[in-house]
């Protein structure tokens, strides 16, 4: 991972604390100094002092973007518009720690859950989900839809066959013709779906 860039909206007394930390951050720390014109979309987290809230015009532009937000508070907040609160006082320790556990929870939480079409697949959990009804996916099937939804456009046996098994010696065109079949039968028998994975002269897709 590369060093995170941390931009910091607090008072002076707030922001001094930390650039007296600075040596032992583990993490590139920007101050916000009343400058608005930034591109906030460069900075992996936002890290913000309560206080600062208060001014409505700083308030409207941190709203504007979606870069992780961590809130530090020196009452017990609830606030919810925020990925995490850090609760004041507190320590180096805790700083890095929750600086790190956002971006690794959001990071991983992005790559966990892709969208397809009314669908949406868990990775992690390795199950596809229609609302609240749910089939369990096998890896390969997992591969399968990445692979489609990735593409865009339709998808050969044989490419499946080099990017999914990757010319495994057991591994065969009715590998393919196979494992789509099942994965089709899953998906209609729970959700009725005959459309989901479609093919023409070209390949599969979705």
């Amino acid at each position: 991972m590369h060093q995170l860039k941390v931009l910091v909206f607090g008072s002076d007394n707030f922001i001094s604390t930390l650039v007296e930390l600075k040596p032992y951050l583990k993490f590139n720390l920007f101050q916000e100094a009343n400058n608005l014109n930034k591109n906030l979309i460069n900075f992996d987290v936002l890290f913000i002092h309560e206080e600062v809230l208060k001014n409505e015009k700083i308030k409207n532009v941190i709203n504007k973007y979606n870069s992780i937000k961590i809130l530090a508070s020196d009452k017990d907040s609830k606030n919810n518009n925020y990925d995490s609160i850090l609760s004041l006082p507190t320590t180096l320790n805790e700083i890095n720690s929750i600086i790190e556990r956002s971006v690794a929870k959001k990071t991983f939480s992005k790559n966990a859950s892709i969208k397809i079409n009314e669908y949406m697949l868990d990775k992690n959990e390795k199950k596809l989900f229609k609302k609240n009804e749910f089939i369990i996916l096998t890896e390969k099937e997992v591969q399968l839809l990445e692979l489609f939804l990735n593409t865009k456009k339709p998808v050969t046996k044989n490419k499946i066959l080099s990017l999914v098994w990757h010319y495994a010696s057991d591994a065969d065109t009715h590998t393919v013709e196979t494992h789509i079949y099942r994965l089709r039968k899953k998906i209609y028998e729970k959700f009725f779906d005959e459309h989901f994975i479609l093919n023409n002269k070209n390949g599969y897709y979705l």
